[in-house]
């Protein structure tokens, strides 16, 4: 009886290390993903070097701001449509992208495009 005892608690103990490393090991790779993805908020290079290519894309006048990202992130001139949205969100422009055609080009980097994609109404506004 003393024996079953032993072993169980032996198990018992085992079992909740395991558990605990477990939740160390998870909480581990989410601060890495957690910083990984702040650090390129601030740092993500563009898509390709110069010259890179020109996409042609048409931003509608009832598109939200991350149907903007996922079509972004189709056309190839981003690579990851949440980054974006954060990084819009971050800057002045966020609420402020207009609708319309533009040329873009995978070698501008997100901060780039969405000065492009707001500045149409900044020139309407002024004239």
């Amino acid at each position: 009886m003393d024996i079953n005892r032993i072993v169980f608690k032996i198990v018992s103990i085992s079992f909740s290390i395991l558990v605990a490393l477990l939740i160390v090991m998870g909480l581990v790779k989410l601060g890495n993903y957690c910083y990984d993805f702040g650090y390129r908020v601030f740092t993500e290079s563009p898509v390709d070097a110069e010259p890179g290519r020109d996409v042609v894309l048409q931003i509608g006048a009832d598109m939200s701001e991350m149907e903007i990202g996922e079509l972004l992130e189709e056309k190839g001139l981003i690579r990851d449509k949440l980054l974006f949205y954060v990084q819009l969100k971050l800057s002045a422009y966020s609420g402020k992208l207009n609708p319309g055609v533009y040329t873009l080009n995978t070698s501008m980097d997100a901060r780039d495009m969405i000065s492009v994609m707001a500045a149409k109404q900044e020139e309407t506004t002024e004239t």
